[in-house]
């Protein structure tokens, strides 16, 4: 199945947890078709950003989003670092450490996270980068079909702003604020993670936004 792009009116969203009644067997068997349609949505977008012409041939391979399809939260950094390079992996090393304590700290599952660039390739400079590499960002918000988007960084929250995303909304640059994106999905605007890792200024700045998120998730319903 192809995934849906921007532009496209979006799917219903799936059911999140099983509803009482009816056969045993048939909430699991449909959670488990949603699961399976949605990693073999993101399998089949992974091997087009992989075969994209403008990322070949060069040394390095796109670096590719970490977690769950049909995670509930979707963190987005720009573009990656070294240690995310060398692995293919976003949100690999420090970044991906921190973010760990961060949401344990908040009591939230890092299952239900899923990680991403806006910028898969490294040696794209960077006006080429803000055209051409967003709309994969775009695809994978329409695959997963998160609760929560949450751009890292001015560069990030710009790449989101300029998605043709169905019926959303431009994300305030007010960070820590949990904002309404589209009817279904909030966004929480936040410091890039890569720039807050050493200087305690800016660890305070971005725990002080981050934590909002924790908020956020105790308003979820339970179901």
């Amino acid at each position: 199945m192809t995934p849906d792009t921007p532009g496209q009116t979006p799917r219903p969203a799936r059911p999140r947890r099983a509803a009482s009644g009816g056969h045993a067997d048939a909430p699991s068997e449909i959670q488990d078709a949603y699961l399976r349609r949605s990693i073999a949505e993101i399998e089949t977008l992974n091997r087009e950003i992989l075969a994209c012409p403008h990322c070949a041939p060069t040394d390095e391979l796109p670096v590719l989003a970490s977690g769950s399809p049909q995670a509930d939260i979707i963190m987005i950094k720009w573009r990656a670092t070294l240690a995310e390079r060398q692995e293919g992996v976003a949100f690999f090393g420090r970044a991906g450490t921190a973010i760990l304590k961060s949401v344990q700290r908040l009591g939230i599952d890092p299952v239900t996270i899923y990680g991403t660039l806006a910028v898969k390739c490294s040696h794209i400079p960077e006006p080429d980068a803000a055209r051409l590499c967003p709309p994969w960002l775009g695809q994978e918000i329409a695959i997963v079909m998160p609760k929560l988007v949450m751009p890292m960084g001015d560069a990030a929250l710009s790449a989101l702003n300029g998605l043709d995303y169905p019926l959303a909304e431009p994300i305030r640059p007010e960070q820590g604020v949990v904002q309404k994106w589209t009817p279904t999905i909030d966004a929480l605007f936040v410091p890039d993670i890569d720039e807050s890792l050493d200087e305690q200024g800016a660890k305070r700045a971005f725990w002080a936004a981050f934590r909002a998120l924790g908020q956020w998730h105790e308003a979820q319903p339970p179901y």
